[in-house]
């Protein structure tokens, strides 16, 4: 199974549409609440090119985007292919 993670805050309705698709999915990831601070949002934005947005997803440390990228994955039947392969 591939190593899903994702930066988030708390309240972002985009951080939790995001993390409802995944848990439609089953798939478990590694959540980062970085809510306020600037020094975890600069290492997401180091391992996102420079992506400051929020949510930031990964799986298997490739930057995938955010709440959008995600869904738009899912409707290319691209997630799935993502999600099976591993690390």
């Amino acid at each position: 199974m591939a190593n899903v993670e994702i930066y988030t805050w708390t309240f972002c309705p985009f951080c939790i549409r995001a993390k409802q698709l995944l848990s439609q999915k089953g798939v478990e990831f590694t959540e980062y609440n970085i809510d306020g601070d600037e020094a975890a949002r600069q290492v997401m934005a180091d391992r996102a090119q420079g992506r400051r947005s929020l949510p930031q997803i990964f799986i298997n440390d490739e930057p995938i985007g955010g709440c959008d990228d995600l869904h738009r994955l899912d409707a290319q039947g691209k997630l799935e292919l993502l999600l099976q392969t591993s690390a």
